[in-house]
């Protein structure tokens, strides 16, 4: 568990009484902290239209994180193809591998990220877009080949910057759809389980069992996504999950709000909360991490038991910043990441 990799998932989160820009300053803090700590990767999700994440323009924060760290890697998780043409994403990150050579990582979702209405917004012609895996094979030529042809070879197309930058793309899902595509292509695959746990060992098992060697990869490459708490006790941890408890709430009630400020545990289940909410919750968060250290330690070797991943992707979505940071040092000196 000493060799553990641990990586960064940044959704940016606006707090209660904060505002998007400081949401932002604080991803550029928390970027710098865990290269500190010698976490590996930062990723940043994508989210449109929705009240406590200003995650919504992922490769420009991408940039910004990585102008202000030296190391380690920066990507997204994911970036959602369907809003966009596999062109303009490729001269995005082709712009960004320029810049930062050997950093930059490319992580897509088929998911919308958004409602249905503010999906149409964001590309109108969505229904007629081409299937999602035409698209990731498209990407993958421009960032990895020398462009491509249309089908009757009238145009050729190619991503300027980003043609043979060899960025690394990822399939990163809450399904065995994506998961299943990764292992076709042979590219690496990362599960949401931080808010889709369900599916989890699934997953995995369909990735590894229909994984074909490619030039990406000789064998399988596992991500899981996980919330982790991590503070000095039991209720001091616990204390701070209970802000993302909040926010699952609200958003199974419909009525997403920016993260909430942390209540004891016994307060928290004195919201009102019905008994199918807190039953889909705590179903949601059933692969949460949250305790002191020895209670930690013991959560992610039994996560790394059932599921053998190779690296684990950690979201801390706590209020205070002090705190956020904490839970990552925390967690850092527990699997010796500074070694």
């Amino acid at each position: 568990m000493k060799n553990l990799s641990l990586s960064v998932l940044d959704p940016s989160s606006i707090i209660e009484g904060g505002s998007a820009k400081e949401a932002l300053k604080s991803t550029l803090d928390l970027a710098k902290n865990v290269e500190e700590f010698g976490y590996k990767r930062y990723w940043l999700t994508e989210h449109h239209n929705w009240a406590g994440m200003a995650s919504s323009a992922s490769s420009l924060v991408i940039g910004r994180v990585a102008s202000v760290t030296n190391s380690i890697r920066v990507g997204s998780a994911a970036t959602l193809l369907s809003h966009y043409s596999a062109l303009s994403v490729a001269e995005q990150f082709g712009v960004l591998a320029s810049y930062f050579p050997n950093r930059i990582d490319l992580g897509l979702g088929r998911a919308p990220g958004t409602d249905r209405n503010t999906a149409y917004v964001l590309n109108p012609q969505t229904a007629n877009s081409p299937q999602y895996v035409d698209k990731v094979k498209e990407l993958y030529s421009y960032l990895h080949g020398s462009g491509t042809v249309t089908s009757d070879g009238r145009f050729e197309f190619h991503a300027i910057p980003g043609e043979n930058t060899k960025v690394p793309i990822w399939l990163h899902g809450s399904g065995t759809y994506s998961a299943q595509l990764a292992g076709q292509l042979g590219l690496p695959f990362s599960f949401a389980s931080h808010f889709a746990p369900d599916n989890l060992e699934m997953a995995l098992k369909t990735y590894r069992d229909s994984f074909q060697p490619s030039e990406t990869l000789e064998k399988p490459y596992c991500v899981v996504a996980v919330s982790a708490f991590v503070a000095e006790t039991m209720e001091e941890a616990s204390e701070l999950s209970s802000s993302l408890y909040q926010k699952y709430l609200f958003e199974a009630r419909g009525t997403p709000r920016p993260l909430q400020p942390p209540v004891s545990m016994d307060k928290l289940w004195n919201q009102g909360w019905s008994s199918i909410e807190r039953a889909s919750v705590e179903s949601q968060l059933s692969e949460a991490i949250i305790g002191d250290r020895q209670t930690v330690e013991k959560g992610f070797e039994d996560l790394i038991r059932r599921t053998s991943a190779d690296e684990v992707l950690v979201q801390a979505e706590v209020y205070d910043q002090k705190s956020r940071i904490r839970s990552y040092e925390i967690l850092s000196e527990l699997f010796d990441l500074q070694k």
